[in-house]
């Protein structure tokens, strides 16, 4: 949907005093006041990795004695037992390891001050530019008053970080810990710093700059990573004090939102290509809201004040000029008109304060859009489900299954205003739709076996509303299950079933929604098998990720012309095609999910589809979108990744807004920046599914630097891996997997080597350590994770099903989601302090992350480890058997069974606590998925136990390096090139 601006009014404004000043608020009696203007600062809510420190573990689970590790030529090293764990101690050698050890986290220092340099401004034009001036209030007119001094509670920004439990030598709780369990706190200790490269660093930074941030090296060789930081904020935003014009500690955007690779901007584009960083942003529009998270600020005066040439919306880093009757963009920098009721409350219809605008306080807001934006009266929430009932969905429970949950799902679909529309069609190798009167209870089924022409049986009642024809809907979801439990068809005609869809809804738009258990084999449209085992780990696997029939993106860009957005849901229990079923969300704003080798008579596989299929349904949407993306003057978008279709050069089209989806956009420096601070801001225009035309309006505003150290101390790991994932994710689409790897790899090298080159001592010649900056330390392991993962890793035993869908989950994923998709969760069970999975003050307490290595495994231990998809619980030979009583129930190792399980809930209260942190693990993510649980036993089924070992990031497999192979490997990289 096209743009569309409001009508600019002419306004009529009375002479002002021109000793206005912007930015401070007044009084009654006229004097400035000191205060912050917003919401009130709120506790960072409780993740995954925010937990206590490590104290004595739980007791009453014998410890047999230590026996030889279960891997050829490696010893375990063995540790000082606990309470209730005896350890065998002689002939078994020691090592540096004990179990359940975690290092302090450094702690950064503090942010450098902020200089209180004063923001270089545009010139206003001449006062006599104005035809008429709007006369304030004395208390207005003197907090414009530029002879008024600066008011210094005006801060700069820095986003909330997160609440961490570091060990030390009290517990969380206060109480002292004991000699025994400080003997497992090791104290952290930091790297001996390279004098002569510190002294260079200094001397690069820009020590009479406005921003200057510390820049802390770090040593990788030789150092274990610290995966608990992959949870901590990026670094800070040091902006100017006086960059915003209220001291509003909303003002800037919230990283879950958007968030660049570089939270300081460099001002030429020579800096940027010297320091070889990415320059991108990651942008999550429409992120779902957690329990303790902020709402969304709304606009319902529909009073929207943009810029005449760039049309930016007006945003708490522009400027009040000439007595607060006008605003200067702050990303082209044109001098603007202040609406005439932008300081009026239409609500009580009396004046208002200007400084309490939301617009003004908060970097993401939502206006209310007048008829202005609209071409059309707002579309209702409209679904078809595309069902299908061949013999092998049906045999698979994935018809029933599909019925059930969108029949208990009915009152959780978006329909407050009574407006929602539904319709379902099944498919085998012809068409059935259901003529579903609001007038009768009785559902009629119309079949179509012509699929040359597709075409709609009747004009009305296939398309129902859900409100006025709810009981014929309800009976024919009840009987959806039953009406084709004896079928033998096993064709399915995908390609017309969605072509008659599209026909349905066309004149509305909507949501089709497809349950898929077979592979099409019906034209348009039809698919043939194509896996060839023999191109797995070739570059001919290249082949089977692009799509075999363009049907699917051809159907996909005629729906983006109509407002219809698909999602696919495959459940097949053989080869799917997932490659190409999937173009066709990729471009419509759509999503894939994958089931492979689905089974409702499983009750783990019933229970996951169902739960997340429940949630997709129940997830408000947005709905005939567009969103454009607006830079500082002298930055250029180059290039877009994500679920949409491209419009125009900055407008994306997306006809409908998933919760959570991730888009990332490449920027470039087309001229130099004179500003101190550049601005991007992201606008979202869409329809609610309440009926209300709304726009989110999202502003990210940076400081500009010539500071190379500056630059990489501000950078993003955490969005560079973003950056990185989508990077390869295109490459292995549009040319050979293997390209997409050594892109990674090279882009990895080249970062290091700009850091060496420019920002130590040893720029040029071969250095015996591998250093780069306190925040981009765990970049080197994002990598190495990136190239392990299912998506991009070299193997000839990955299927394409599998690798297919994974990039679908790479190219969508927020961070939140990416990172521990990347790299896993790792928890000790065995050994967890006691206070681990009861509830503290932000919820269950959480167990300290460890690092993905086999060193880590005790052959008497019970460790979890979740990605975000699947969650294993592995259980060592040796384990104990009270554990197993305690946790499972059963009375040994031997009686545990292994495979896709689900744990029981006992009375005891280590089942408690772990079920607990299983429930916080799958809640606690964004997004609709579920994560299933496998049972892993060490010497179980061999390729369940080598799929959870393929997760162990740090050690060596058989294709791909270990961690400190990886940093050997980037050193001598470095060494050899330049930068």
């Amino acid at each position: 949907m096209a743009n569309i601006q409001p009508n600019q009014q002419p306004e009529i404004r009375p002479p002002v005093p021109q000793n206005f000043r912007p930015g401070v608020p007044v009084d009654h009696a006229g004097q400035p006041i000191a205060q912050s203007v917003g919401r009130p600062p709120t506790s960072p809510a409780f993740g995954p990795g925010m937990v206590p420190t490590n104290s004595p573990g739980h007791a009453g689970y014998p410890r047999p004695p230590v026996s030889p590790a279960f891997r050829p030529g490696m010893v375990p090293p063995s540790s000082p037992g606990r309470p209730g764990y005896p350890t065998q101690q002689s002939g078994v050698p020691q090592a540096n390891y004990q179990p359940g050890l975690v290092s302090t986290a450094l702690t950064p220092p503090p942010d450098t001050p902020a200089s209180t340099a004063p923001v270089q401004r545009v010139p206003s034009p001449p006062a006599n530019t104005h035809k008429q001036k709007r006369v304030y209030p004395k208390q207005i007119g003197q907090a414009y008053s530029e002879s008024a001094p600066y008011d210094p509670m005006h801060q700069t920004y820095t986003p909330a970080a997160p609440q961490f439990f570091t060990p030390a030598a009290a517990n969380t709780l206060g109480t002292p810990m004991s000699a025994y369990s400080q003997a497992y706190v090791q104290p952290a200790v930091a790297p001996a710093p390279n004098v002569a490269g510190m002294a260079n660093q200094f001397g690069q930074m820009n020590m009479t700059g406005q921003h200057s941030s510390p820049l802390i090296p770090v040593h990788l060789i030789g150092t274990q990573p610290d995966v608990n930081a992959l949870n901590a904020p990026p670094p800070p935003i040091n902006l100017p004090p006086n960059a915003s014009v209220t001291t509003s500690d909303y003002a800037n955007c919230d990283p879950s939102y958007k968030r660049c690779t570089l939270n300081a901007i460099p001002a030429t584009s020579s800096l940027l290509n010297k320091s070889r960083l990415p320059f991108a942003l990651v942008i999550t529009p429409y992120r779902s809201l957690k329990e303790g998270d902020d709402t969304v600020p709304v606009v319902t005066d529909t009073v929207i004040a943009r810029c005449r040439r760039c049309r930016t919306y007006i945003n708490p880093f522009v400027n009040f000029v000439d007595g607060g009757q006008r605003w200067q963009c702050n990303l082209c920098y044109l001098l603007n008109e202040v609406p005439n009721q932008f300081d009026w409350d239409i609500h009580a219809n009396n004046k208002a304060d200007r400084w309490k605008r939301s617009e003004i306080n908060y970097a993401v807001v939502e206006f209310v859009a007048p008829t202005e934006y609209m071409v059309r009266p707002p579309q209702p929430p409209v679904y078809v489900f595309v069902i299908d009932v061949s013999y092998p969905a049906v045999q698979s429970g994935a018809v029933a299954t599909a019925a059930r949950t969108i029949l208990e799902s009915l009152d959780r679909l978006p329909n407050e205003d009574n407006r929602t529309k539904i319709a379902i069609i099944t498919v085998d190798v012809a068409l059935h739709f259901y003529s579903i009167p609001s007038s009768s209870s009785e559902p009629q089924m119309l079949v179509v076996s012509d699929l040359d022409d597709v075409f709609l049986p009747q004009p009305d009642d296939l398309l129902v509303n859900l409100f006025e024809a709810r009981d014929a809907l309800e009976s024919l979801l009840r009987r959806l299950g039953d009406m084709f439990k004896n079928t033998q068809v096993v064709g399915n005609a995908l390609g017309p079933a969605l072509l008659a869809a599209y026909k349905l809804i066309s004149p509305i738009g909507g949501k089709i929604t497809v349950i898929q258990s077979s592979l099409p084999n019906v034209n348009p449209g039809a698919l043939k098998p194509r896996e060839d085992p023999k191109a797995l780990g070739t570059p001919k696997e290249s082949q089977l990720l692009q799509p075999a029939d363009s049907f699917y993106k051809t159907f996909a860009v005629d729906c983006s012309r109509v407002q219809i957005s698909v999602d696919m849901f495959l459940l097949g229990s053989q080869y799917s095609d997932v490659a190409t079923l999937s173009s066709c969300p990729r471009y419509i704003g759509g999503q894939t999910y994958f089931y492979p080798a689905f089974n409702a008579s499983r009750s783990e596989d019933a229970l996951k589809f169902a739960h997340e299929f429940a949630e997709y349904l129940a997830s408000p949407i947005g709905l005939e979108a567009v969103v454009r993306v607006r830079a500082s003057k002298g930055i250029r978008l180059n290039a877009f990744h994500g679920n949409f279709f491209i419009r125009q050069t900055d407008l994306l089209g997306l006809p409908t807004v998933s919760r959570d989806h991730s888009y990332v956009i490449e920027m470039a420096i087309e001229e130099n920046l004179t500003n101190p601070f550049a601005c991007f801001q992201t606008a979202l225009l869409h329809t609610t599914c309440y009926g209300e035309r709304r726009i989110r309006v999202l502003t990210l505003c940076l400081p500009v630097t010539n500071s190379m150290s500056e630059l990489f101390a501000s950078a993003d790991q955490i969005a560079i891996a973003s950056y990185l994932a989508n990077k390869a994710v295109e490459s292995s689409l549009t040319a050979k997997l293997e390209d997409a790897r050594e892109k990674l790899t090279n882009k990895t090298i080249d970062i290091l080597g700009a850091y060496k080159s420019q920002l130590t001592s040893t720029q040029s010649g071969a250095s015996p350590q591998l250093q780069i900056c306190d925040n981009l330390k765990l970049l080197p392991l994002l990598s190495l994770a990136l190239l392990k993962h299912v998506g991009l890793r070299q193997s000839s035993q990955i299927p394409t099903d599998l690798r297919a869908y994974a990039m679908c989950l790479l190219r969508t994923m927020p961070s939140q989601l990416l990172i521990p998709y990347l790299y896993p969760c790792f928890y000790s069970l065995h050994n967890m302090p006691p206070e681990v999975g009861t509830y503290g003050p932000d919820g269950i307490i959480m167990p300290l992350s460890m690092n993905l290595t086999i060193e880590k495994l005790e052959r008497h231990g019970c460790y979890m480890l979740e990605d975000g998809q699947n969650i294993f619980i592995w259980f060592g030979r040796e384990v104990s058997p009270q554990l197993c009583i305690d946790l499972l129930g059963v009375a040994s190792y031997d009686a545990i069974r292994g495979g896709k399980n689900t744990l029981p809930v006992l009375e005891t209260d280590f089942s408690q606590k772990i079920n607990a942190i299983i429930g916080k693990t799958r809640e606690s993510r964004r997004g609709i998925y579920y994560p299933q649980l496998y049972i892993v036993k060490e010497d179980g089924d061999p390729a369940l136990r080598l799929w959870f070992l393929s997760h162990i990031i740090e050690d060596r497999t058989d294709t791909v390096m270990s961690y400190y192979q990886w940093l050997a490997l980037l050193k001598d990289k470095v060494n050899a090139g330049s930068f």
